[in-house]
């Protein structure tokens, strides 16, 4: 059974920083892109960053600068380090998994997807 787990949202004031965490499981993810997306209370889900089987990374022009995406192919995790982080990065995260290898940011090209965990940056 293919699993993805979040960990490592919470509560934090602006400015702050937070690390978040995908563990996969069921099946070694080394080929696959993995990404993160949000997805804020009444708003569709949109990208934040993602990084191919290679290493090659892109993030969302929102974020960029302040968050950066990373993997372990030993641990088969991925992490997103948030910093500065403001009000407007509040919502529910979702780690992802593309098997093509991309990494787009077309939710639709993701094959695996986490449960989400939520992140709360108060002002």
């Amino acid at each position: 059974q293919v699993q993805l787990v979040e960990s490592g949202g919470g509560l934090v004031q602006a400015g702050g920083s937070l690390r978040l965490s995908c563990a996969a499981s069921g099946r070694t993810f080394r080929w696959h892109a993995m990404g993160w997306f949000r997805q804020a209370p009444g708003k569709e889900r949109e990208f934040v960053a993602a990084i191919t089987w290679s290493g090659v990374t892109n993030q969302a022009d929102s974020v960029r600068g302040r968050f950066t995406i990373s993997r372990d192919y030993a641990k088969n995790s991925v992490y997103l380090q948030m910093n500065t982080l403001k009000p407007e990065d509040t919502a529910v995260y979702y780690c992802a998994a593309d098997s093509r290898g991309l990494g787009t940011h077309d939710a639709s090209e993701y094959d695996y997807w986490g449960q989400g965990t939520q992140v709360t940056v108060s002002s």
